[in-house]
């Protein structure tokens, strides 16, 4: 207990020495003892990549949960250390309600064939967002992360105890200063005038005395300069550490654009092929225009637009003498039937509509070639 107490003071003693000399220094009383510039320059860089690195992994989890609830429940169960429960994503369910909905509007209707066809690849799309997410968790935010609760913890802690033994070195060096001071005060030359020789007795034990706490305050400056020294180092190493942080992260970085473009890849792809399926249904929209669509007196048939009968007899349909307007193709389209044009990528057509044709759908020539093509794989030029 004796023991504990006298550490207990010792410790209280060397807080409060410390105390005194930060005081002190704040209010430019006592000298500081500066880094040199490399050292500077190398603890402002290890600042500015804790502020960039804390700012991009918090908003890299914004990007990847944009749900608050959710990252507070991952957090929740990191820190319990326990594995989170599979959470569906948002397109994952938006594909089975649609496939749910499918089946109480009759999967063999137009809109429930539609609907499935869509909640499938709503569906594949969650799939490969779960699959990015996963890999960006991995790859990029748990190095993020190691950084901040790991080497950057350590990184500090050294850091604090570099200030402490520089406080401590401080002040070993001002007491230095005022025992010398106190030292050359004592061995000034007596006053032979003086009539009472105890005085000279004294001034000598005074000076005695001094020259002592000089020893004493010498030595305790050695040991500080030498750990403070020994601190410098160490702690220089971990600061010049942040450079091979910097190849880590870059890296990471490298990793997670490498996810992003898999996964919009794959977006993209899906995209596509879902839309190549909906262009092969035109009977999901043709049933709405379905009566105009019927000659109303069997003696005018012979007046009706070719595309208003139930084949499109695409070498009867003429392009009108104007409202024809150039279109550029963003994906390739295999034609279903002979009525239809195929499409490659990137290549310019000219298209025009024709009275009493589905909106979806436009006719599209290519040189001597022509045909239906889908509006969802155009784009119109003015």
């Amino acid at each position: 207990m004796d023991f504990n107490v006298k550490k207990l003071a010792s410790g209280a003693g060397l807080f409060f020495t410390r105390a005194v000399q930060f005081t002190e220094e704040k209010f430019g009383q006592a000298e500081k003892t500066e880094l040199d510039a490399h050292f500077e320059s190398l603890m402002s860089r290890a600042d500015c990549t804790k502020l960039w690195t804390e700012k991009i992994y918090r908003q890299t989890e914004v990007l990847l949960q944009p749900n608050p609830s959710a990252r507070i429940e991952e957090f929740l169960y990191e820190k319990l250390d326990r594995k989170a429960p599979s959470r569906i994503t948002n397109a994952e369910l938006l594909g089975q309600y649609m496939q749910d909905a499918a089946k109480e509007f009759g999967p063999g209707t137009p809109y429930g064939s539609t609907l499935i066809e869509v909640g499938e690849f709503e569906r594949r799309l969650g799939a490969a967002e779960r699959e990015f997410l996963q890999t960006s968790a991995i790859s990029f935010l748990t190095p993020l992360r190691n950084f901040l609760e790991g080497d950057w913890r350590t990184i500090s802690k050294e850091r604090r105890l570099l200030e402490n033994l520089r406080l401590d070195l401080d002040a070993c060096k001002a007491r230095l200063k005022k025992a010398k001071q106190a030292e050359a005060k004592a061995t000034m030359a007596p006053d032979f005038q003086e009539t009472r020789p105890r005085n000279y007795v004294l001034s000598a034990s005074a000076s005695a005395l001094w020259s002592e706490e000089v020893e004493k305050a010498e030595h305790e400056l050695r040991v500080a300069q030498t750990e403070f020294d020994r601190q410098a180092e160490v702690t220089r190493l971990l600061l010049e550490g942040i450079s091979s942080t910097h190849v880590n992260h870059l890296r990471c970085l490298h990793e997670f654009v490498e996810a992003q473009a898999a996964y919009y890849k794959q977006c993209h792809f899906h995209m596509q092929e879902l839309q190549k399926e909906l262009g092969r249904l035109p009977n999901a929209f043709a049933l709405n225009s379905a009566p105009s669509m019927v000659p109303a007196d069997p003696a005018t048939d012979g007046n009706s637009s070719p595309v208003e009968t139930d084949t499109l007899k695409i070498e009867e349909v003429q392009a009108p003498a104007t409202g024809t307007r150039k279109a550029k193709v963003l994906y390739d389209y295999d034609a279903a039937d002979s009525s239809e044009l195929s499409l490659l990528a990137d290549e310019l057509i000219t298209v025009y509509t024709v009275p009493g044709m589905d909106s979806d759908w436009l006719i599209g020539e290519r040189g001597n070639q022509k045909g239906k093509v889908p509006v969802t794989y155009l784009e119109l030029l003015s």
